[in-house]
């Protein structure tokens, strides 16, 4: 029947041209084992090469989200490389189900999610986190700041809370400070107890903090992950939908290829990277106004060049900044007129204007 469910479903994903190959999804022979129930179920494989943008599978999400009588808890997209070993398309009548992989759930109270990543650790990654969460609560937004850095949860000690949060009716209420909802692994676990966690475990973690902590209704939810790109960052992705990344790295370059593993994580499960934050830029003699660049130079701008995002900008290095983030002083706070200050802030804006009207992204679910 020309107006089924099935047809508009066809269409949808016909409508979808891939650039490298100057032709639709379905011509090109990338969407197999297409089902099409009809109480609104939709389940196919994409066949997605290295070469090809994975923004090509959101954008199929989105196609098929749209045709009306598809619903959307119902779809599921298995995610293939062709080159790979041939998948059995036809399954005998006895043959188990495959379980269907993780639905990410869509929580538009929490507005929208940010996901502040690293390719290594010791760049400022929590640092950039916690000062452009209290930029954007400044600036009138309602702001929440997820500690989702398992292994080294530094928020408690950068804002100077360390209370346990209550429970009330079953929720956890986040601490605050300087106008952010808190919650990290550091107010409920001793400072030091040995963070030995599996994969399962984070993943309960990382869900916990995002549904069973009473957040309230925010406009920002920045998220601190762990540096690189492990079980964290999988489970955020797969447990909500995920607005944006933003990478930060140091001039070095070093940084800037683990930096780029990072990012290219998020671009194969689908999340836009929305702005490289380069910091430990340079320091400034205030006496002389000689400039020293102590980790090279233009690290930030060849990883944005090279993931084709924007440099947000650039965070100079700045005496007492180590030590105001010990005792719970974030830098746009204590030194509000310095120049890390000023870049954070420029840096927050930034990130409002590149996020502004941007609905939750569509993480890629994998078999």
């Amino acid at each position: 029947m020309a107006d089924s469910l099935e047809a508009r479903v066809v269409a949808a994903l016909a409508a979808i041209q891939n650039p490298r190959l100057d032709n639709d999804l379905l011509s090109a022979g990338m969407i197999r084992d297409l089902t099409v129930t009809e109480a609104g179920g939709v389940s196919f494989t994409f066949l997605l090469a290295p070469e090809d943008p994975a923004t090509l599978v959101r954008q199929a999400r989105t196609a098929v989200q749209a045709v009306d009588g598809v619903r959307r808890d119902e779809i599921r997209i298995s995610v293939a490389n062709p080159a790979g070993p041939a998948r059995v398309t036809h399954q005998p009548p006895s043959a188990p189900a495959v379980p269907p992989a993780p639905v990410p759930v869509d929580q538009p109270d929490l507005g929208r999610i940010l996901a502040i990543s690293s390719g290594k650790g010791g760049v400022g990654k929590s640092t950039v986190a916690v000062n452009l969460a209290v930029a954007l609560a400044q600036d009138g937004a309602r702001v929440g700041l997820m500690d989702a850095d398992i292994y080294g949860p530094n928020v408690p000690r950068m804002f100077g809370v360390f209370d346990k949060p209550p429970v009330i009716g079953g929720k956890i209420q986040p601490l605050e400070a300087y106008g952010v909802k808190l919650m990290s692994l550091g107010f409920l676990v001793e400072r030091d107890a040995p963070a030995i966690w599996r994969g399962p475990i984070i993943m309960k973690i990382v869900t916990q903090f995002l549904r069973d902590v009473n957040w309230g209704e925010l406009d920002y939810l920045v998220v601190d992950l762990p540096p690189g790109t492990g079980d964290a960052q999988l489970s955020l992705v797969q447990a909500t939908q995920v607005s944006a990344a933003v990478i930060v790295t140091t001039p070095q370059e070093m940084a800037v290829g683990d930096a780029l593993r990072g990012a290219k994580m998020f671009e194969r499960v689908g999340v836009p990277v929305v702005g490289v934050v380069e910091n430990m830029s340079a320091f400034t003699d205030p006496e002389t106004g000689r400039r020293f660049e102590l980790f090279s130079a233009g690290g930030g701008q060849r990883l944005a060049d090279e993931i084709g995002a924007p440099l947000l900008g650039t965070v100079p290095l700045q005496p007492r900044l180590a030590e105001q983030a010990d005792a719970g002083q974030p830098v746009i706070v204590a030194s509000p007129d310095s120049p890390a200050a000023q870049s954070l802030r420029a840096i927050a804006a930034e990130l409002v204007r590149k996020t502004a009207g941007r609905s939750a992204a569509l993480p890629i679910l994998r078999n």
